[in-house]
């Protein structure tokens, strides 16, 4: 089974192009948030809050205690930002795909998961399945979760062929 991926195809072979284009767009799509997010985090507003969703989630509060608010929001922007050049290098690097994809999922995983534990039901509206805003910021990261679980597969399986 052959895995397209984002070799140059021919003009007139449009299918190969519209998918060269979609995973082009994929991948900036993952790269926009994490890199304007991740430099927000180093800002005294993101750090104030991001106080109410890390100290809000029990898998995530030890890293105030752990870094501090600042070290907190600090630690997941350096994370944010170098996950953000590895998803662009990952065009050209098999070794950069695997990186990226597997931190891109590990983040959005984290990001997803506080889903359960959050009040993102908007009540006024009677709750699920209306989301708030904070559901609404939320919820894109299951998207990005895709999108960096098929960089990690893609990469992996570029980085198999080339082993020889």
């Amino acid at each position: 089974m052959s895995v397209p991926s984002f070799s140059v195809a021919s003009k007139s072979d449009s299918p190969a192009w519209v998918l060269v284009a979609g995973r082009l767009i994929a991948l900036a799509g993952v790269f926009l948030p994490l890199f304007l997010i991740g430099i927000l985090k180093f800002t005294q507003v993101e750090i104030d809050g991001l106080k109410p969703l890390v100290s809000g989630t029990p898998w995530l509060a030890w890293l105030c205690a752990v870094f501090g608010f600042a070290g907190t929001s600090y630690l997941l922007g350096v994370v944010e930002l170098v996950t953000a050049v590895l998803f662009m290098l990952s065009v050209w690097s098999p070794r950069a795909a695997i990186a990226a994809g597997a931190l891109g999922a590990l983040t959005f995983a984290t990001t997803v998961s506080t889903l359960v534990a959050l009040p993102v039901w908007e009540d006024s509206s009677g709750g699920f399945p209306f989301l708030n805003f904070l559901g609404s910021f939320l919820i894109k990261d299951v998207a990005l979760l895709g999108v960096s679980l098929v960089v990690l597969g893609e990469g992996l399986l570029r980085s198999n062929a080339r082993t020889p």
